[in-house]
């Protein structure tokens, strides 16, 4: 058989991977087809894998791996299904443990990969050739490096970060040269990313984010923690630079927590070390401390960030400890493509993820993470079983919890924790119970359908292996080592099986449970026959230490697996196959359970012996059972109540509507009535209207007429005038054109002679300045000979005096040395001793802390009990009152008795004479329910009557919609008709003109011919063709369809954007009612402005309304009543807006009301635009 290509996996491989090795995982685009696809162990003899980096393009990833204890670079091509192998570095040129951290480059060409110390090289590759770039150093004291990364937009430049570097690199020709240089106090960088071409934002274990631009710090900022009274730790983010501005980022690519938790050790504990950082569009996240990440955001008009929101890990409610969950470190950050999602992995192996759309609508308050998928195993997992019935797994763990998986649906069934740790489980074959070794007992437990509960308990501690028969009537366990046998029925054990001198560390039984094989650490196989409790066969091989042994299905042959390399040893890991063998089960220390697909060498699945379907049946208790029918029953009989009253309430909706809907038919009636005699009123004036505008077109033709004539006069003169200036203009500049000409002629003269005076005027001057020069060059040739010889004799004196310096400085450096090794002795002392101390004062100060912590919670205890024995006093006291009460109402109560007892005999005597009364009179109330009854059946017949009817004239006005329309379309043809008649008689009439010239006569007619009669007229329709009528159906059947399909979309929207315009009519009322109460507000503002003005005696005391009706006169001018009346006219305005806007709105509501199927909420109106126009003007004036 042949194991291909993982199905899935239940849980992400949480190993030391630096440089994207959470993000990888987490990405969904790639996810997908790393786990369908890239499933395969690595390469042949690997020892693990180191770092993942995946390209930009999303086509290669780079696994680091050591293969035979010798680092390797594998790529692999995702876009090819399977993925398969690209290329192979493993031959190198450089010494080397192994690569920590890759990237790729942003054009995917080049691979970056960084050395683990004490070489700490940075390699430079051009992966496709397996060619070296270039190589350089990067660290000589042995400090670790976390991550490198390209620049987003430039394959040159590169940044490294690690314990004490933060370094910026630049590739040019062939060598990798740094282009920063580091100021200020070394810290530990954890992560880093890029923001731009030149700015990165880099994360410390101190909490710090600083900027870098350029490699240099332009900004920094700080995450504190703070601790509360309620003790929960809230962050505030405290800046303290010159700068503003906080930034974005990748994920960090971290070498492994708890070598970083080591490094960063010496820290404050108050500071957040800050693992992880993720950019997207609006700003970045990044991880501040335990069980918290915050949002930064960047401001729209200045180039800084500022907190937004936190994201916290929820508590889980479902764990022992649920304020464990929130104490785990967020190792990285990933945005998916979209930036719809962002997932977080944590270092207890989880994976959470949250929709950024929901951190939005929290506003004010943390967000809170959910499970990407489920939760998952947080430390190794001892065992693994799965069952027959069932397509079950189950799986127990270090972290003290056991998990039901369904490898069909993959999927996780059911979970909880206990307060144990356990070492083994079991399923039995009916997919009902299972068996789990804890450290303290071995449990036999029940799988309900939301609930694992334990019936039976033995005193087995730490059972490390334990086991169901296959026929599921027997278990079996591992006690160190000695092996119990219990039976399922009476739950008994049954026999002890001795004789391993070493643990047992596997049991196994045959097919038909008569046998059972065990293996352990003492070198020994053995066969044991139930019925007698004896060994029959056995293997003992002293040297070698078994960890597995199977059977084959005929009990023939025994395999075993052991330290001794005869066969592959599997170590410290668990294999299973399922009953059916389709499926492969491991699971190991890290945490991780995979299935894996079963195939033969062919690539064909394995065929099942029989198929048989997996049971559906749940176990569940009888208390769970009553419980649900009882409320089942509860529900029955509230569903009952509610139909009875909304019968009752639609009864009285129905009376309502049919009163409404009389009252509409008057009113309808009324309307009809008044709106016809409108009509007619309308229509006399409107045979007014007509005669006063023909008459007034004619009076504006006769004026226009005027007019023209007296405008063609005047401009007749005005162009008379106008030519005999252009006459003059051209005389003048004729005469200024000469004058000019004669000007420039003068000028050039006079040019000319002031040249040549200038010319001799410097000639002279240069003559005068070469003697001067010749002078100055003999100068400096002796002031260079007497330079040269007192250079000579400085020279002969400076040498003596470094020869003498030289003698002195040896002698001292000598002197220097010696005192500096004593001090560096001196110095190992005084550290170890500091280190040891400072050790001894952390311990005390933790003491000191729970200490104090105990001492407060006794205080609490003891104030507590105080105040319980205080109430308890109280209450005696007010009991022994109410004792006293309680006995004189019963002495009173005896007596009323005595005094009712006499009383009793006289009212039966009173009853029976009532009974004999109320006969009759109950006998009338039947013949009048009987009655009610009939009225209630003749009042559902008129109902059904009603709404019949009322259907009827739904229909017939639709009818008479349909005829309305049609008898317009009739009236616009016959119009169109006339038009085109009167058309051709005007057109007639003017070709009887050309009677007597018979060309144009025919040219006229044949116009006619073409304008009048058209083509399809010309040919005779004899009558319509089949195909015709066919093709016309089918299209109209598509149209009706087409036009059903639309109307129901329609439906659909209308009620999806139902809830938008009531949302939009909801606050325009509430728009409507702020502005009213901002006039209120403002009239009374001025008001109290007039009142002051007055009181200042600025201006005189006027009341806006008389300010309306008063004149302003000239000498009682001033600002204020300037200012007033600009304030009258912005109002004005304002209003004028706002009511353009509402009838803008109440268009668009009219507009959608006409739309089919929408129809607006009953109840909701907005007030009328005439009313709400007065209330304006009013409130204006």
């Amino acid at each position: 058989m042949w194991i291909r290509n993982g199905k899935n996996s239940f849980q992400v491989h949480s190993g030391c991977c630096t440089e994207d090795r959470f993000k990888e995982e987490k990405e969904r685009k790639q996810g997908e087809q790393l786990r369908d696809n890239c499933c395969n162990s690595g390469s042949e003899k690997s020892q693990g894998m180191l770092a993942l980096s995946i390209s930009p393009n999303r086509r290669y990833l780079a696994i680091s791996e050591t293969v035979q204890e010798k680092p390797a670079i594998t790529i692999y091509e995702l876009s090819s299904i399977p993925c398969r192998k690209r290329k192979v570095l493993n031959n190198f040129d450089f010494q080397v443990q192994k690569f920590i951290s890759m990237a790729f480059s942003p054009d995917s060409k080049y691979l970056l990969a960084q050395t683990s110390p004490p070489e700490s090289n940075l390699v430079y590759w051009l992966w496709e050739k397996q060619k070296v770039m270039a190589i350089v150093r990067i660290d000589t004291q042995n400090n670790p490096v976390y991550q490198v990364s390209f620049s987003p937009q430039d394959n040159t430049q590169v940044c490294v970060t690690g314990n004490g570097m933060f370094k910026l690199l630049r590739f040019a020709e062939g060598t990798l040269k740094q282009t920063n240089f580091q100021r200020g106090e070394p810290q530990n960088y954890l992560a880093h990313t890029w923001v731009a071409d030149d700015k990165i934002v880099v994360g410390t274990d101190t909490g710090k984010l600083f900027l870098f631009e350029s490699g240099d710090q332009r900004w920094e900022t700080s995450i504190m923690v703070k601790e509360p009274t309620d003790g929960s730790k809230s962050l505030d983010v405290i800046q303290e630079s010159e700068s503003l501005i906080e930034f974005p980022p990748v994920s960090s690519p971290l070498p492994s927590y708890e070598q970083m938790v080591a490094a960063s050790s010496h820290s404050q504990m108050s500071m957040p070390q800050v693992f992880a950082i993720a950019a997207y569009s609006k700003g970045f996240a990044c991880s501040a401390g335990p069980g918290r990440v915050l949002l930064f955001e960047k401001m729209e008009e200045k180039d800084f960030y500022r907190e937004s929101r936190e994201i916290r890990i929820p508590v889980d409610p479902q764990s022992n400890d649920p304020s464990q969950s929130d104490k785990q470190d967020v190792l990285c950050l990933c945005f998916s493509p979209s930036e719809e999602t962002l997932v977080a992995s944590t270092s207890k192996n989880q994976l959470y993820s949250i929709t950024m759309s929901l951190t939005e609508i929290s506003k004010g308050e943390p967000a809170h993470f959910e499970y990407l998928m489920y939760p998952l195993h947080s430390a190794p997992i001892t065992g693994l079983a799965t069952c027959i019935r069932k397509p079950f797994i189950a799986t127990c763990s270090l972290d003290r919890s056991i998990r039901l998986w369904n490898y069909e649906t993959n999927t996780l069934e059911l979970f909880k924790e206990y307060q144990e740790e356990a070492y083994s489980i079991s399923l039995h074959p009916s997919g009902h119970f299972i068996v789990v070794g804890f450290a303290d007992k071995l449990r036999l437990m029940n799988l309900l359908i939301d609930d694992i509960r334990s019936f039976k308990e033995y005193s087995v501690r730490g059972c490390g292996e334990c086991s169901f028969s296959n026929g599921g009537h027997l278990f079996a366990a591992v006690n160190g080592n000695v092996i119990h046998v219990y039976t399922t029925t009476s739950l008994e054990n049954i026999s002890s099986l001795k004789g391993h001198t070493g643990k047992i560390r596997s049991i196994v039984w045959n097919a038909d449970d008569s046998k059972l094989i065990s293996g352990g650490t003492d070198g020994a196989v053995y066969e044991w026959n139930l019925s007698t409790g004896k060994r029959e066969t056995e293997c003992v091989l002293k040297s070698c230490s078994y960890n597995c042994v199977t059977v084959s299905p005929d009990a023939k042959i025994i395999f075993a697996v052991g330290s001794d390399h005869t066969l592959k040893e599997i170590a410290d890991s668990l294999m299973l196959l399922t009953f059916d063998d389709q499926f492969l089960l491991t699971a190991a220390e890290d945490g991780c359970l995979f299935t894996w697909k079963v195939f033969d060498k062919d690539g064909r699945g394995i065929k099942r012996e029989r198929e048989v379907g997996f049971a559906e049946e749940v176990l569940v208790t009888k208390t769970d059972m009553e419980e649900k029918a009882q409320v089942m029953l509860e529900l029955k009989t509230r569903v009952e109540e509610l139909k009875m009253e909304n019968e009752y309430q639609l009864r009285l909706k129905d009376m309502n509507y049919s009163e409404k809907i009389k009252e509409l038919t008057d009113k309808f009636i009324q309307e009809m009535e008044s709106l016809k005699t409108k009509n007619q009123v309308l229509r006399t004036e409107k045979e007014k209207q007509d005669v006063y505008h023909h008459e007034h077109i004619e009076d504006l033709l006769d004026k226009q007429s005027r007019e023209l004539q007296e405008m063609e006069c005047c401009n007749n003169q005005k162009l008379l005038l106008e030519y005999e200036k252009y006459q003059e203009l051209q005389l003048k500049s004729q005469r200024m054109q000469e004058e000019y000409e004669k000007q420039l002629r003068d000028n050039d003269e006079t040019k000319s002679q002031a040249l040549e005076e200038l010319t001799e005027f410097y000639e002279a001057k240069l003559q005068e300045k070469t003697t001067l020069l010749e002078e100055a060059q003999e100068d400096v040739r002796q002031q260079l000979r007497e330079f040269e010889e007192t250079k000579k004799q400085i020279e002969e004196d400076e040498d003596r005096e470094i020869q003498d310096i030289k003698t002195k400085y040896e002698k001292k450096l000598r002197d220097e040395k010696e005192s500096n090794l004593r001090l560096k002795g001196e110095t190992g002392i005084m550290r170890k001793k500091f280190s040891s101390l400072q050790k001894e004062i952390e311990e005390r100060t933790n003491d000191i802390e729970t200490l104090k912590g105990e001492q407060m919670k006794l205080q609490g205890v003891i104030k507590s009990l105080e105040k319980d024995i205080q109430g308890l006093k109280r209450e005696i006291q007010e009991r022994d009152e109410t004792i006293q009460d309680k006995e004189k109402r019963i002495y009173d109560l005896k007596k009323k008795n005595q005094e009712l007892g006499k009383f009793k005999f006289v009212l039966d005597y009173k009853i029976k004479e009532l009974k004999k009364q109320i006969e009759p009179r109950e006998n009338e109330i039947r013949v009048m329910k009987e009655q009610i009854q009939e009225m209630e059946a003749e009042l559902e017949n008129f109902h059904k009557q009603n709404t019949q009817l009322e259907l009827n004239i739904t229909e017939l006005w639709q009818k008479l919609r349909a005829t309305d329309q049609e008898m317009r379309r009739e009236r616009q043809k016959e119009r169109d008709l006339e038009a085109l008649v009167k058309r051709f008689k005007t057109d007639l009439h003017n070709c009887v003109a050309y009677i007597q010239e018979p060309r144009l006569l025919k040219e006229k007619v044949r116009g006619l011919f073409e304008k009048y009669v058209q083509r399809a007229d010309m040919v005779e329709i004899a009558g319509l063709n089949t195909d015709l009528q066919q093709e016309y159906a089918r299209q109209r059947e598509h149209l009706e369809r087409n036009l059903a399909t639309l109307k129901k979309k329609v439906v659909k929207e209308g009620e999806l954007h139902r809830t938008d315009y009531v949302r939009i009519m909801q606050e325009n009322v509430s728009l409507i009612k702020e502005i009213n109460e901002l006039r209120r507000e403002l009239k009374f503002t001025r008001s109290q402005v007039y009142d002051l003005e007055a009181a200042l005696k600025l201006t005189k005391k006027v009341r806006p309304q008389e300010v309306s009706e008063t004149e302003p006169s000239r000498d009682m001018l001033s600002t204020a009543p300037t200012a007033r009346l600009n304030e009258q006219e912005e109002t004005g305005r304002i209003i004028e807006m706002q009511r353009l806007e509402i009838q803008r709105l109440r268009d668009q509501i009219q507009e959608q009301e006409q739309v089919t199927g929408f129809h607006t909420l009953a109840g909701v109106r907005l007030p009328s635009l005439s009313n709400s126009e007065v209330d304006l003007e009013v409130k204006t004036n």
